[in-house]
C-alpha cells in the first residue's frame, strides 16, 4: 500500500486543475485525487444537461466551479454558480446538480472523523 493520499495528479508542479479532466458528449467524468476516511476530493467534467440526481453526501461537499455553469438544488432551495464561484452542501441535506453549460467542478467532501469507543 502506497503512502501518498494525493493520487492522478502531478506532484511538485504547477497544473491547471480544470484541465486534468475532459469533456465527453453526454457523459459525466471524473477523476479521483484523494480519498481517505475524512476527505474525498474528485474532479468531475459534465456535459451540458448531464446531472447528478438528489442524493445526500456523508460530509460537507464544497463545490468550486473551474468552468462553464451549474444549477444547484439543496433541499429545494435552487442557485446556480459558475466559475469562480464555490458552493457548500452540507452533509445529509439531499442536493442534486445540473450542467447548465458544459461545467467542471473540483469536489471536496469532508466528513467527521470516525471515533473508536473507550476500551
Amino acid at each position: 500500500m502506497s503512502d501518498e493520499l494525493m493520487k492522478n495528479i502531478e506532484v511538485s508542479c504547477a497544473v491547471v486543475m480544470k484541465d486534468l479532466v475532459s469533456y465527453a458528449p453526454n457523459q459525466v467524468v471524473s477523476r479521483t485525487l484523494a480519498t481517505t476516511p475524512g476527505v474525498v476530493i474528485t474532479l468531475f467534467a459534465f456535459d451540458e444537461g448531464e446531472e447528478i440526481s438528489a442524493h445526500t453526501a456523508p460530509g460537507d461537499a464544497l463545490v468550486q466551479v473551474l468552468d462553464g455553469r451549474v444549477k444547484i438544488n439543496i433541499d429545494g432551495t435552487l442557485l446556480e454558480a459558475g466559475a469562480g464561484e464555490s458552493v457548500v452542501m452540507p452533509r445529509d441535506v439531499p442536493h442534486a446538480l445540473e450542467a447548465l453549460t458544459p461545467f467542471k467542478m473540483l469536489l471536496t467532501v469532508v466528513k467527521k472523523p470516525k471515533t473508536i469507543g473507550a476500551l
